[in-house]
């Protein structure tokens, strides 16, 4: 029994020494004084260090999910990018699409002829070997003459009435049905204040002298201009300034003094006319192909006309802000501002409603666009005097 004693007293002796030597130092918290024991379990220094790992690891991927684009989309422009509206606007639904989507939607521009040729981009779109397409409807109205209605009307109305149409009176649905039957879905991504009227080389002054000219024009204002009897030639923006050096043409119709003044066509000829009555709005549209529209979620598809509206709001403050100090270099450059008389702009007004006749009677969506606007504008004509107008005094 003394010997059990004896080691019961030994081992109680033993374990406190282990115990407070080197058990107690491990068991300290940070922070402990020397001497110290901590009662409770700590958890070893590498445990936060990965855990702090872990979870930068899980962030990351979760960034880089978040950031990876679902939907990417090849964009091919009619129009260089560095041309003001008609081409910066391309260029801008750009940078608009990634940062509404954060990132998840991709709609990268091409400058004009690296993907396809512009004659050729709309069959490119439809057949899905390019994703989308950004210009004027103009350049499709082969493919149905009404579509030029959504780029710019002789005589027509100013882009908000324009807009007016298009979003609430009907318009819109109209484009869209034209479109969907050709297998692309369309979207109003631009819209742009009065064009110039043309560049001539010297002043035109009578109906006989209008006649007699070479004109490069487009749309609907060439057939006006053809049907009085000018000599019409179709020119891309920048065939217009190789003609009028070449001398193959009298005059031309461009597009706005920022944009005209981009192109330099004040050193080819110095008399600019207005008002522009071939075009006193202007819209650009995206183009999509149908398959790759439907295959959008809502929520994408929302994006898309969110950066497209925004371009049409930003395309009617920059075209209305920018012509003016555009004007005055013009004018310090020599260019003569020239006003249509009367009698040309009387016979180019009746002239088209010929145009309108004819195309009417040829093609059956040309006849509902244009019903449809004719009437939208008889209502809206209430509004333009009582509202609109009584404003219009300073």
């Amino acid at each position: 029994m003394r010997n059990l004693i004896v080691g019961v007293i030994v081992g109680l002796v033993i374990g406190v020494v282990v115990g407070t030597t080197v058990i107690a130092p491990r068991l300290k918290l940070p922070g402990a004084k020397p001497g110290e024991a901590s009662l409770r379990y700590q958890v070893t220094p590498r445990q936060p260090e990965l855990s702090r790992k872990v979870a930068k690891a899980a962030t990351s991927a979760k960034k880089s999910t978040a950031t990876a684009p679902s939907v990417r989309w090849r964009l091919a422009s009619a129009h260089a990018s560095d041309l003001p509206l008609l081409g910066s606007l391309g260029k801008r639904l750009e940078a608009a699409v990634r940062r509404m989507s954060e990132g998840r939607m991709e709609v990268k521009f091409h400058e004009p002829g690296t993907l396809v040729k512009t004659s050729e981009m709309f069959e490119a779109v439809r057949a899905g070997a390019i994703d989308a397409g950004f210009a004027a409807p103009t350049l499709w109205a082969k493919k149905n003459p009404a579509l030029a209605l959504f780029a710019g009307i002789p005589f027509g109305p100013p882009v908000q009435e324009y807009l007016a149409w298009v979003f609430v009176g009907g318009g819109r649905q109209i484009l869209e049905r034209i479109h969907t039957k050709l297998g692309v879905h369309p979207l109003i991504c631009g819209a742009l204040a009065p064009e110039g009227s043309g560049w001539f080389r010297h002043p035109v002054t009578s109906l006989k002298a209008f006649k007699n000219l070479r004109l490069g024009m487009t749309g609907l204002g060439g057939r006006v201009a053809a049907k009085l009897g000018a000599q019409i030639t179709e020119l891309t923006e920048g065939d217009v300034f190789v003609a009028l050096e070449s001398g193959l043409i009298d005059g031309a119709e461009a597009s706005q003094p920022s944009v005209d003044l981009k192109l330099g066509l004040h050193k080819l000829a110095k008399h600019y006319y207005f008002p522009g009555w071939h075009q006193p709005a202007g819209l650009l549209t995206l183009i999509v192909n149908l398959d790759a529209w439907k295959a959008l979620s809502v929520a994408q598809r929302a994006q898309l006309e969110a950066a497209c509206g925004d371009n049409v709001r930003h395309g009617i403050a920059e075209s209305e802000a920018r012509q003016f100090e555009a004007l005055k270099q013009l004018v310090n450059q020599g260019v003569e501002i020239e006003i249509w008389p009367p009698e040309i702009l009387n016979a180019m007004r009746k002239a088209w409603r010929k145009v309108v006749v004819e195309q009417s009677k040829t093609s059956k969506h040309f006849r509902e666009a244009w019903d449809s606007l004719a009437a939208f504008r008889e209502d809206y004509e209430i509004w333009r005097e009582i509202g609109i107008g009584s404003t219009a005094v300073r």
